[in-house]
């Protein structure tokens, strides 16, 4: 079963299943913690004289070493007690303390920690406070650390915020004090170790087995798409799935602020942004990798998410001979991502007129997919939206798909389905060019 799967299924999953996540800290002893420090600091040091381990090797010395060091310190501990220290231990040494048992829970999303004694998770689409602590902050800041440092970055006083990843693409953000007031805070978005398929968005009512044909024939026909959506509604996961039909044989650029996306096609150059250095310098913006990416003979860029001057690049390269870009951005409407472009776009520092602006979005973008997190926590594409073109001073937009909401079932679920507006898009000659045709029976809409 998918992790997509076990996701949506544990929707009926009671509040109560919190308290089993993870082993409430409050109830451990003083001895507990003294027996628990003497055994990490312990093991501390007798790694030191094996280095160049692999986790799993190194995760059986643990275990080796800390029964020799039971059987002189920890005769007063039951079996269950040596186990739970073991647990603790492993985590610290091997993993990311306290939370680790959070994120490994399949069900699980997101964690965030507001200060060492603080900590919440998301599970299906709802939040939970968890019982699992920190001993103080600074606990909190050695788990930042590990973090971040793996992939070359820093969080100091000099520069308190921090954008990084997971091993396994997870999204992560750390603040500190002293922006952060209560003391370091952690946020950590969840991805799948493997990959969400479009049969998994299908099987679990994000999208409906036509309207997922019609995007593979879009990608496939290197139209030029923008997902847009609330923060947490998606947009990565279905940036994802639908960078999976790309062709093999096509060369692919990634670029983003901490790597997420995962694809599996062979010819792929993934490129991360990188934040200044400690004396202010060496900053690589996603603009300057957008930019450097038109060298690169690229036949799909993919930019993670737009947030600021980086969009004008990437409309110039979508209007420049380079289709079948994909990208995404936080809106609440496909209306009001248009909006949002031309803002980021003026934030590249030109005085560009607001038609020139316009022209350019409406000539580069095709499709729009607006994905929303629905008040139960599922997630839904609601609109595939063409983009006709610029008539005066207003982008001309169509709905091809549409989700309509009816109401709640009676466990509080959304009800609803997804229909065809019934209008053929302007686009569908150009499909059909790529050998794809598209059946009459789609556009029996409901105009």
């Amino acid at each position: 079963m998918s992790l997509f799967k076990r996701y949506i299924e544990g929707n009926n999953a009671t509040t109560a299943t919190k308290d089993s996540l993870a082993i409430p800290v409050s109830k451990k002893s003083e001895e507990f913690w003294d027996i628990e420090a003497n055994l990490h600091n312990y093991l501390l040091e007798e790694l030191k004289k094996y280095p160049g381990q692999n986790k799993e090797t190194e995760k059986r010395k643990i275990e080796e070493l800390a029964q020799g060091f039971f059987d002189q310190e920890g005769t007063r501990l039951t079996f269950e007690e040596k186990q739970e220290v073991m647990d603790y231990v492993k985590d610290e040494l091997l993993a990311y303390g306290p939370i680790s048992p959070l994120l490994d829970n399949p069900l699980i999303s997101e964690v965030m920690v507001n200060n060492f004694d603080e900590v919440y998770y998301e599970k299906n689409g709802k939040v939970y406070r968890s019982h699992v602590n920190f001993t103080d902050n600074q606990h909190v800041m050695r788990v930042i650390e590990r973090i971040v440092s793996p992939i070359g970055r820093r969080i100091d006083e000099s520069s308190p915020m921090v954008d990084a990843r997971l091993p396994d693409g997870s999204r992560v953000n750390a603040i500190i004090p002293p922006l952060a007031l209560k003391g370091p805070s952690l946020t950590i978005r969840k991805f799948s170790e493997t990959p969400f398929t479009i049969k998994d968005l299908i099987h679990f009512g994000t999208v409906n087995e036509m309207m997922a044909e019609f995007l593979d024939m879009c990608v496939k026909s290197r139209l030029n798409i923008f997902i847009s959506g609330g923060t947490g509604s998606g947009k990565t996961s279905t940036l994802n799935v639908l960078s999976s039909f790309i062709p093999n044989e096509d060369r692919i650029v990634t670029i983003e602020d901490a790597a997420e996306l995962k694809l599996y096609q062979e010819h792929i150059v993934s490129l991360e942004s990188r934040p200044p250095n400690i004396e202010g310098k060496g900053e690589i913006k996603i603009r300057d990798l957008v930019r450097n990416s038109l060298r690169m003979r690229p036949d799909r860029i993919v930019v993670g998410e737009v947030r600021g001057a980086e969009a004008l690049d990437m409309l110039q390269a979508m209007n420049t001979g380079h289709d079948g870009g994909m990208s995404t951005g936080h809106a609440n409407s496909p209306r009001d991502i248009l909006s949002r472009l031309e803002t980021m776009v003026l934030m590249a520092g030109f005085d560009l007129p607001v038609k020139a602006i316009r022209e350019q979005i409406a000539n580069a973008i095709d499709v729009i997919v607006h994905q929303s997190r629905m008040k139960d926590g599922t997630r839904k594409i609601t609109h595939i939206t063409e983009v006709l073109g610029l008539e005066g001073e207003t982008i001309v937009l169509q709905d091809i798909f549409k989700f309509r909401e009816t109401g709640f079932s009676s466990d509080g679920r959304i009800e609803g389905k997804f229909i065809s507006t019934g209008i053929r898009p302007k686009f569908a000659e150009l499909l059909e060019l790529n050998g794809y045709k598209l059946p009459a029976t789609w556009f029996v809409g409901e105009w």
